[in-house]
This record gives structure tokens, C-alpha cells and sequence, in this order.
């Protein structure tokens, strides 16, 4: 069964008014803020860079893609660990010459794909892998969330509730932004019980309306290529998972249109544009494909909306301030809806393509692959004298396809069916 056979046909866009997009456009730029930001802090780079950064990355990477693939690129934690070393060690210009590397790795991946056919990859990427592997993309988030709702898990109910609210029982615009209409409800609520701290008010206030960000230049360093750029191979299998996802989520197969070449190579450019303005590696982001699975509406012109105000926010420090100030709380009520859908989507597609179970092959790939993904296994692998560590999405990527090619096809091991009849997917 191949990932476009499993497809569930799309659903005609809505038509949606230009000023419904612009709200639409603002939920997706916040859903994305809190972990664009928080890479750049913790590796040593400007947040408000990243912003801008983000934004210019999306819009590449639309323009690249003809527009037609719903997805928001912001800041990649694959690369924190290697490109806080390189900050530390070498300064952030030769961080931003090695990040620069490592999207040129990611044209390099898009020329063989294009080579050997998607096809291919297809046949050791089938439904009994991808499904598992979405599944730990969301669960593998969870954590993330829970950390920041227990933070004060009133407040983060209160907004988790009022999304839902929003999204079940909301009529007309506010049943289409349930995250938004979250966050503004737990800002709100945080605000008047006193839950925002003076000092993130007072540098609200301090912060002036607008600004351009630190922007620095790159700088060629070739042992920050050698530490970061091979991060490239891992994050290849992540732009493959979250491809997918997005696809599930909207009912397209973006691996055949516009093509995972033609993705590739959009993601490597975005990436590249990024670093050379002095901010983090750009990539696919989860959150952005929970947004479009609860709200349903899979309009590119909404994420293209979206980094225009991932740009203003890098170009307005007051803005960035203000979204800066957020609770933990909101930001971990927002988090458990958002990845939970992500893990959400991944069953479906276990389901949607009946994957039957009573097979121990199909058992024992799902089974690895949700252990290794979910159970904080790391593999150390040496390149070129670099070392680097597979763990989560991308171990279990990796797991999950070889155990699809080396596991042979079984009979049905129920009874009640013909002797020899191979129901296997």
C-alpha cells in the first residue's frame, strides 16, 4: 500500500475572508513564537533575529514550493547542541557559516532523492513506520508541554479549556482560532490574578514599538562545519516525518506535489536564509500542523500571512516583548492540545491504512519504534571525527525503516482465513 493510496481525499477549501485569514495568519505566528525564541536563547543568538528569520525562511520556502504546501518553518532543535558549542567556541559568525553548510547538505539530499525517485524512498517509508514515527513527533513533545503547564496547572487548564471551548462549541471566526483565542484567554486571566511578573511588564514597556533586529554576517569556519553540518542527516528523516504529517493532516501527498526534491531544496534555501542573517537553523514545524488539524483550514496563504507576522514581530521589540511575557502556563495549556493532535494524527494513519495488527512483523515495528522514539534512547554515532547523537524522531525513523526491510512479509495468523492467504501491508 503506498502513502498516496492512503490518503483520505481532501476536503474543498472554505472560503475564508481576507480579515479572517489575517487572525488565521496571527494564530500560526503564535503558535510557533515560543519555540522559535527559545532556541536562539539557548544557544546564544538574538531571539528577535530568529523571528525575522523564521518569517523570511517561510516565505522561501512557499515561494520555492509554488505555494502549495501549508507549512511554517521556525527555529530547529536539532542544532542546539552543536551550534551552542560553536558559539561558545568560535562566536555566532561561524555558527551561521556552519548552519549555511548544513542547508547546502540539504540540496545535496534533494539531487539524490530527485536521482533515485521518490518512489523508492516511499517503499521503505510505508504506513506502518510513518504512523508510529508521527506518533512519537507528537508524544515526543509532551513532555515539553507538561513541563510548562505544571508551572501553575490552573492557568493552564483555563486556557486549554477555553480552546476547546472555542473549537467544539464556537461559532463563525472563533471556532477556526481555538489556540488563539486560548492564549488571549490565559493572558488575560494571568493578567488580572497578577501572574505576569513586573519585570516582564517593565521591559514591555521599556521595549520600543519598532526596531530592526542584531542582524551579523556568516563566516566560514570549516571546524563549525564540521560540528554542525552533519546534524543535516538526521534532520533530513525529521523534514520527511513532518512532510508526511502535514500531508496527512491535509489530505495531500506533498511527497509527489510539489515532490520531496522540490521540499528538500526549498527546506536548504530557507535554512540557509536564515543563518545568513544571523539566526538559528530553520525547519518544519509540528506546532504550526497541530494548528491546521484543529482548526481545518489548510490555506498556504494563511501561513504565508503568518510569517509576515513572524517578520513584524522580529522588526517590533514591543511586540516581541509582550509575546516574550507569556505564563508558562498558557504557553503549556496551548502545547497539550497542539502536540496531542499531532500524536492523534499518526493513529489515524495506522487506522486509515489497516494495518492489521495479528502480524507479529507489524507488532514488533510499531513496538520498536514507539520505545525508542518515546523511552529517551540515544545512539552515538561518529562522523568524521564529529560526534553525534540519534535519539527520538530520528532514531526511531531510523529503526522503523530497518526493521520494515529486514523483517520478512507474514501470512495471517488468525484463523478463519484461506490457508496462505497473505493479508500483510
Amino acid at each position: 500500500m503506498t502513502q498516496a493510496e492512503t490518503l483520505p481525499a481532501a476536503p474543498p477549501p472554505p472560503a475564508i475572508a481576507p480579515a479572517r485569514r489575517v487572525v488565521l495568519g496571527l494564530q500560526h505566528s503564535i503558535a510557533m513564537f515560543g519555540a522559535t525564541v527559545l532556541v536562539p536563547i539557548l544557544v546564544g543568538l538574538d531571539p528577535s533575529v530568529a523571528l525575522f528569520g523564521a518569517g523570511v525562511a517561510t516565505l522561501l520556502f512557499h515561494l520555492l514550493t509554488r505555494g502549495q504546501v501549508p507549512i511554517f518553518l521556525g527555529s530547529s532543535f536539532a542544532f542546539i547542541a552543536p551550534t551552542a558549542l560553536v558559539v561558545k567556541e568560535m562566536g555566532p559568525a561561524a555558527a551561521g557559516g556552519g548552519l549555511i553548510a548544513a542547508g547546502l547538505m540539504y540540496l545535496l539530499f534533494s539531487g539524490l532523492v530527485k536521482a533515485f525517485g521518490t518512489a523508492r524512498l516511499l517503499q521503505v517509508f510505508p504506513p506502518v513506520v510513518t504512523g508510529p514515527v508521527i506518533i512519537v513527533i507528537g508524544l515526543g513533545l509532551s513532555s515539553v508541554a507538561v513541563n510548562q503547564a505544571k508551572t501553575n496547572w490552573w492557568l493552564a487548564l483555563v486556557t486549554l479549556l477555553a480552546a476547546v471551548v472555542a473549537s467544539l462549541w464556537g461559532r463563525g471566526l472563533f471556532r477556526m482560532i481555538p489556540i488563539l483565542v486560548g492564549v488571549v484567554t490565559g493572558y488575560l486571566v494571568s493578567l488580572a490574578t497578577g501572574q505576569v511578573g513586573r519585570e516582564a511588564l517593565d521591559a514591555v514597556a521599556a521595549a520600543p514599538l519598532l526596531g530592526l533586529p542584531a542582524f551579523h554576517a556568516p563566516a566560514l569556519d570549516w571546524r563549525a562545519v564540521a560540528i554542525i553540518a552533519p546534524v543535516a542527516v538526521v534532520t533530513f528523516i525529521e523534514h520527511l516525518g513532518d512532510v508526511i504529517v502535514n500531508g496527512r493532516v491535509v489530505g495531500k501527498n506533498f511527497l509527489e506535489k510539489p515532490g520531496l526534491p522540490r521540499t528538500l531544496f526549498a527546506d536548504g534555501i530557507a535554512n540557509m536564509s536564515s543563518a545568513a542573517l544571523g539566526g538559528p537553523a530553520a525547519t518544519t514545524y509540528a506546532e504550526n500542523t497541530g494548528v491546521l488539524a484543529l482548526t481545518r483550514v489548510y490555506d498556504p496563504r494563511v501561513l504565508q500571512i503568518g510569517a509576515v507576522f513572524a517578520v513584524l514581530f522580529g522588526c517590533s521589540p514591543k511586540l516581541a516583548a509582550v509575546l516574550r511575557s507569556l505564563p508558562q502556563g498558557v504557553l503549556g495549556g496551548v502545547s497539550i492540545l497542539l502536540f496531542g493532535m499531532i500524536a492523534s494524527v499518526g493513529i489515524r494513519t495506522l487506522a486509515e491504512a489497516k494495518i492489521d495488527f495479528a502480524h507479529s512483523r507489524n507488532l514488533i515495528i510499531v513496538s520498536l519504534i514507539l520505545v525508542l522514539g518515546l523511552g529517551g534512547a540515544a545512539f552515538p554515532v561518529s562522523v568524521g571525527g564529529t560526534s553525534l547523537t540519534l535519539s527520538g524522531m530520528a532514531l526511531a525513523a531510523l529503526v522503523g525503516i530497518v526493521a520494515n526491510l529486514i523483517l520478512p512479509q507474514q501470512h495471517q495468523e488468525v484463523a478463519g482465513l484461506p490457508e496462505g492467504e497473505d493479508t500483510s501491508v
